[in-house]
């Protein structure tokens, strides 16, 4: 009978390994380590041209969740670009993003700087929109968008975690970042990252707070005004399980706080596996969308990148870049085409270009209030 079984699970391990989607990953060298990244562009983007993150947990890898999110299909759907990024080896050989669990006290890898710096080539290489930037992820994944939501603000504008949690050390230092919104998605059966949270490290993560807690706490941060609870349709009886959703509301510029409750589910990924009444990733991308129309219905709403100007372009010798407040302007970059960082500073929001060659060059301009992208040509 066992050895029955076991020809049983060769076949099923053959037949998804020959089924299942591998995708080809690109190499972007950040920090000295080349990184690697799948990204995915429909046919059709839509007119707000947004970019979405898509990170695997702890011990996965990028073509996993590819394939099991079903983002790429959503992305065909709904009109926005996707990357899914791939975290590093730690010392025992899993792959990971360096979020600072207790027994990663060695780990030196800057995730956030990689996540940020390849966020920005892509927007500058696919002319996308750099206000409308945005990352989701499963369990290791969604704690890195926790980190990206404290500490890589200006580049991704919502977070959309989903059975994730944040660490303590990281909440500890979130209080001076910006408000940003959240959509936190998790079962309330979780024995991976339990509901309950981990205050202790008893489980040997690293302390975090119960997910309510979190929820509050970016909800305080936005100034959320007005709670919605209700009980989802549950579409799918045979699961376990079903939702409810609270929404915090009317917080600073229209910000939200989404939590989807999951009554009686797992560490899942919902869609896949578990609790079957909603996609997570759709979910996310609703969540997203929702951001985008609402800083697009603020009153006299201006882009980022109506206001700063960046002439003469083509230029042949300095390129002067004029906004409403210079002090705004943090730091100024240039890249070349194959994504290679040119070290020119710019003095009095100018930078001198008349010793590169002529072609066209990439131009990175961040600011207090978000990253710009812009497109030079030298003549």
């Amino acid at each position: 009978m066992k050895s029955k079984y076991k020809l049983l699970i060769l076949v099923f391990v053959f037949f998804c390994s020959h089924f299942t989607i591998q995708a080809q990953f690109s190499e972007f060298e950040y920090d000295g380590i080349d990184r690697q990244y799948i990204y995915y562009e429909p046919s059709e983007l839509n007119d707000n041209i947004p970019l979405v993150f898509v990170m695997h947990g702890f011990t996965g890898d990028a073509n996993d969740i590819r394939n099991y999110s079903e983002m790429n299909q959503i992305a065909d759907e709904f009109g926005f670009a996707v990357c899914y990024p791939r975290g590093t080896m730690d010392s025992n050989g899993n792959r990971f993003w360096n979020v600072g669990y207790a027994f990663h006290d060695n780990e030196t890898v800057d995730d956030v700087g990689f996540l940020t710096e390849l966020a920005e080539y892509l927007q500058l290489t696919h002319g996308l929109n750099p206000d409308y930037t945005f990352a989701t992820g499963m369990s290791n994944g969604g704690e890195m968008c926790y980190m990206l939501a404290c500490q890589a603000y200006d580049t991704f504008k919502a977070v959309a975690p989903v059975a994730g949690m944040i660490l303590q050390v990281i909440l500890d230092e979130c209080d001076n970042s910006p408000p940003n919104p959240v959509f936190e998605i998790h079962g309330s059966q979780d024995n991976v990252t339990p509901i309950s949270g981990d205050p202790n490290n008893n489980d040997g993560w690293g302390a975090y707070p119960s997910i309510p807690f979190t929820i509050d706490y970016f909800s305080e941060k936005n100034e959320c005004t007005t709670v919605v609870t209700e009980t989802l349709p549950n579409t799918n009886l045979s699961d376990g399980s079903y939702i409810v959703s609270e929404k915090h509301l009317n917080g600073i510029n229209n910000n939200e706080v989404w939590y989807n409750k999951v009554v009686g589910g797992g560490h899942d990924w919902l869609g896949a596996w578990g609790n079957m009444d909603i996609n997570a990733g759709e979910e996310a991308w609703l969540f997203f969308q929702k951001y985008i129309d609402d800083i697009l219905s603020i009153p006299n709403h201006v882009t980022l990148e109506e206001s700063v100007r960046v002439f003469p372009n083509p230029t042949s010798n300095l390129i002067h870049i004029e906004s409403n407040n210079l002090e705004e302007l943090h730091e100024v970059t240039l890249y070349n085409t194959l994504g290679v960082h040119l070290n020119l500073k710019s003095t009095n929001g100018s930078i001198d270009v008349t010793h590169l060659n002529t072609g066209i060059y990439l131009l990175i301009i961040k600011t207090s209030k978000g990253t710009i992208t812009k497109q030079i040509i030298k003549n």
